[in-house]
């Protein structure tokens, strides 16, 4: 086998991520970590809410019988060196994957790390905003709703163009995001152009993508017949006409055709700031 054959060929190994909170910080850094490296299939054990020495021997028990990498959020001393000693002891490697962050925002702010487990979830002013603006969203979902100058930002597109998901995941970062949908035959809210208080975005894709994209949900609901929905002409048109829509009203507008939900969110969310900063 030759050493092209060798590197196409998945590498599966196991991580096991203990975190004495929910284990979401451990999950995100180990994702976007193994995204770096190709032909790679991790085998996932996550062992959350670990606060004693009994949950720990049970998670080692499990790490000793399916040696791999070892990524971990703990800050009870005791606990973090048996689990450190274990590891060395199974001749796996372990990981703190918060520590060097910690550190140097130790030694930038003078100040001591608190060492709190979860502490980045309690329940504080964070916390009920995110609810907040979960609440919101949902309720101005797909043109729902009529209070748009409370939002943060409105979000304008065509079907297909991802305006649910990226409204759901600004929700989810604090953001009270609406979201409407722009059909040529339908008007769109008579304030729109007057608001103030939030950023109005249009979403746009390719032609192509929004077809591709409605011809599978179609299929799903079982529904083979072919309308404007998917006329590669009458979405050309659509598109068209949202952009005009967007230039006129100097309205920023966003392609999501080759962007993560992750990725247009953030971009939103520097437009927000800029605008803020602006209005400041």
């Amino acid at each position: 086998m030759t050493d092209t054959e060798r590197s196409q060929i998945d590498t599966c190994f196991h991580i096991h991520m203990v975190s004495d909170s929910t284990g979401e910080t451990l999950m995100e850094v180990m994702r976007a970590s193994v995204a770096q490296f190709e032909n790679t299939n991790p085998l996932e054990h996550l062992y959350a809410l670990v606060r004693s020495s009994r949950q720990l021997d049970r998670v080692l028990e499990e790490i000793a019988g399916y040696p791999g990498v070892v990524m971990y959020t703990i800050v009870n001393p005791d606990l973090r060196r048996e689990l450190e000693t274990r590891c060395m002891e199974i001749g796996v490697p372990a990981i703190a994957v918060l520590d060097p962050m910690l550190a140097t925002l130790s030694s930038y702010l003078a100040r001591p790390i608190a060492s709190r487990a979860g502490a980045q979830r309690s329940l504080d002013a964070q916390y009920y905003n995110r609810i907040e603006a979960m609440n919101y969203t949902m309720a101005h979902d797909d043109g729902q709703g009529d209070n748009f100058e409370a939002a943060d930002i409105v979000l304008l597109g065509v079907s297909r163009t991802s305006k649910t998901p990226t409204s759901i995941y600004l929700a989810h970062r604090g953001y009270r995001a609406a979201n409407i949908p722009l059909v040529q035959s339908a008007p769109l809210p008579t304030d729109l152009a007057s608001l103030k208080n939030p950023l109005i975005v249009g979403l746009t894709a390719s032609p192509e993508r929004i077809v591709q994209i409605r011809r599978n949900r179609l299929l799903n609901l079982n529904e083979g017949r072919d309308t404007d929905y998917i006329d590669d002409f009458s979405v050309r048109e659509e598109v068209l006409h949202a952009k005009r829509l967007y230039a006129k009203h100097g309205w920023p507008s966003i392609d999501v055709t080759r962007r993560s939900i992750e990725e247009t969110a953030a971009k939103i969310i520097n437009l927000l700031n800029e605008k803020r900063a602006q209005d400041a």
